[in-house]
C-alpha cells in the first residue's frame, strides 16, 4: 500500500514566527510548493541547507531540486517518495527593536582629560539577510524559531526588546566600542547628544559585522539617549568649566560684533559726510557758474566787456580817492595818487566817459606823465639769464644779456572781450571781426582801438 503523500506545501501562520519547519518530511515529485511574499523556503537533507525558493508557486522537479538530487537520488517514476525537511523563513522587517546598556561604560574624555561613565540606549530594525546561515546557526534540530526568541515584547510597556544571545551581543558591542568612537571622533562629552547620529552609524557598522555571521542585518540603528553621570563630581566640574568657557567666548564674540558694528557705523558716517561735502561743493560751483554767466550776459547786453567793466570800477575808485584828497594844499597829493594809478586813470575816460568834464584838466596835466609810466612799464623786461627784473635798456645791466625779441601774437583783437583770433568771428564771444581800418592804432602799441581814447595810455584819437 502506497504511503499517503502531500500534494501542496505552504505556510500561512502568524508573522511573529521567524522560522517554521513543515511537519511533513516525505514528498513526491510534482508536489506544489507555495511561498508567500516576505517568505523563503529551504530544503534540508542530513543537516545541510540545500535548495532555496523565493515567493511564488513552484512545482517540485529534479530540475527545481538540483542540490537535493545531487545529494540524494530522487526517484523519477513519481511513485516513490523522497525524504527531506522544508523550512519557511520569514524575511519581514522587524522594527522598533529596543536596546540599552545594562551598566555604565567608563571612558576617558579627550577634551577635559577626565574619566567619566556613560550609558546608552536606542532602537534598531532587524531583517534576515541569509536564510541558510540563520537556519544553520540558530535552528539546528528545532522545529521553529519565533521572533520573540530574538526580539521579545515587554508585558508592561508593550515594546520590543532584545533577549537572549542577541541582547548580550548588541550590549557588549556597544560597551566595547562606544568610548572608542567618541575618542576617535574627538567628541566633547558635554556635546555628545549632538553627535548621536554619527555614533549610531558607527555602532551599526560594527554590530552588522557580527550579525552577518548569523544571516541577520540591521538596516537602521539609532542612539536615542546617552546617559551622562550628572551626580559625578568630576562631571559637574567639567560642566562648570565648559559653561564658564562658553560665556567667555560668547562675551568676546559680542564685543567683537559691537566693535565691528561701530566701525561700520563710522565708515558710513564718513562716507555720508564726504558725499555731503561733495554735494555742497558742486552746488557752490554751479551757483558761481550761473552767477558769472548771468553777469557776462548782462555786460554783453549793456555793450561792454568784462575787461572794460573792471577798468570802470578801478576808475571809479580812483575818482573817489581823489575826492577825498581834494582842497587847498592837497592838489599835489591827488595828482601823485593819479600818477600811481598809471594808465588806469586814462583808461577810465576812454571806456565809459565817467565824469569826463570834471576830469579833463587832470587828464591833460598828467597825460604825459602817465604815458611815460605806461611806456616804462610796458617796455621793461626780465633777464632770462640772471633773472634781474624791471630792465628798460636793450642789454641787461647785471650780466650783459641782450633783450629777447617779443613776438606779437598774430591775428586780430576782439573789441568786446579782448581775445586774439584768426577767424572771422571771436572764438570766445562770437563778435564779428571788425572791418579793416575800422579802428586806430596808438603810439603806445595798442591797435584797433574803437574808442576815442586809448584804453592803454589814455591818449585821445588824432593827437
Amino acid at each position: 500500500m502506497a504511503k499517503e503523500i502531500i500534494s501542496v506545501i505552504k505556510y500561512e501562520g502568524p508573522n511573529d514566527v521567524l522560522i517554521w519547519k513543515h511537519p511533513t518530511e516525505d514528498f513526491n515529485l510534482g508536489t506544489q510548493l507555495i511561498v508567500h511574499e516576505s517568505q523563503e523556503a529551504i530544503f534540508f537533507r542530513d543537516g545541510k541547507a540545500l535548495d532555496l525558493f523565493g515567493a511564488g508557486r513552484h512545482t517540485l522537479t529534479t530540475q527545481k531540486l538540483p542540490l537535493l538530487d545531487k545529494l540524494y537520488k530522487i526517484p523519477t517514476g513519481g511513485e516513490e517518495l523522497f525524504h527531506t525537511e522544508v523550512y519557511y523563513v520569514n524575511t519581514v522587517f522587524h522594527t522598533n527593536v529596543k536596546w540599552g546598556t545594562d551598566s555604565k561604560v567608563r571612558m576617558f574624555d579627550p577634551i577635559s582629560g577626565l574619566v567619566v561613565e556613560l550609558g546608552a540606549s536606542g532602537e534598531f530594525t532587524l531583517k534576515v539577510s541569509d536564510s541558510r546561515k540563520l537556519l544553520i546557526k540558530l535552528v539546528g534540530t528545532t522545529n521553529s524559531l519565533k521572533t520573540g526568541d530574538i526580539v521579545d515584547t515587554d508585558s508592561i510597556y508593550n515594546v520590543k526588546v532584545l533577549t537572549g544571545k542577541f541582547r548580550a551581543l548588541v550590549v557588549s558591542k556597544v560597551k566595547s566600542i562606544l568610548s572608542r568612537i567618541i575618542k576617535d571622533n574627538n567628541i566633547n562629552i558635554l556635546e555628545v547628544d549632538a553627535h548621536v547620529e554619527e555614533i549610531g552609524n558607527a555602532l551599526k557598522d560594527e554590530i552588522n559585522e557580527v550579525f552577518d555571521e548569523y544571516g541577520l542585518y540591521i538596516p537602521e540603528f539609532y542612539v536615542n539617549n546617552i546617559a551622562t553621570p550628572d551626580d559625578d563630581p568630576n562631571f559637574r566640574k567639567l560642566k562648570e568649566q565648559y559653561a564658564e568657557k562658553y560665556l567667555l567666548v560668547k562675551d568676546e564674540q559680542i564685543k567683537k560684533d559691537v566693535a565691528l558694528a561701530e566701525q561700520q557705523r563710522r565708515i558710513v558716517q564718513a562716507q555720508t559726510g564726504a558725499q555731503e561735502e561733495i554735494i555742497k561743493a558742486q552746488a557752490s560751483a554751479e551757483a558761481y557758474r550761473l552767477k558769472a554767466q548771468a553777469e557776462a550776459q548782462e555786460m554783453q547786453m549793456k555793450g561792454y566787456t568784462y575787461q572794460q567793466e573792471t577798468q570802470r570800477q578801478v576808475g571809479v575808485g580812483a575818482v573817489e580817492n581823489m575826492g577825498k584828497g581834494g582842497g587847498s594844499g592837497s592838489g599835489a597829493g591827488g595828482i601823485s595818487d593819479v600818477v600811481g594809478l598809471g594808465v588806469t586813470l586814462g583808461a577810465l575816460g576812454g571806456v565809459v566817459n565817467v565824469a569826463k568834464d570834471a576830469m579833463k584838466p587832470v587828464i591833460e596835466e598828467t597825460k604825459e606823465m602817465g604815458a611815460n609810466v605806461a611806456a616804462n612799464l610796458k617796455d621793461s623786461w626780465t633777464c632770462p639769464a640772471c633773472g634781474k627784473q624791471g630792465i628798460t635798456s636793450k642789454f641787461c645791466p647785471e650780466c650783459g644779456a641782450k633783450k629777447p625779441e617779443v613776438k606779437k601774437p598774430q591775428g586780430w583783437t576782439c573789441p568786446n572781450c579782448g581775445t586774439i583770433n584768426t577767424g572771422k568771428f571771436c572764438a570766445e564771444c562770437g563778435t564779428k571781426k571788425p572791418e579793416e581800418n575800422a579802428g586806430w592804432d596808438c603810439e603806445c602799441g595798442e591797435k584797433n582801438i574803437t574808442s576815442k581814447f586809448c584804453p592803454n595810455c589814455g591818449k585821445k584819437k588824432g593827437e
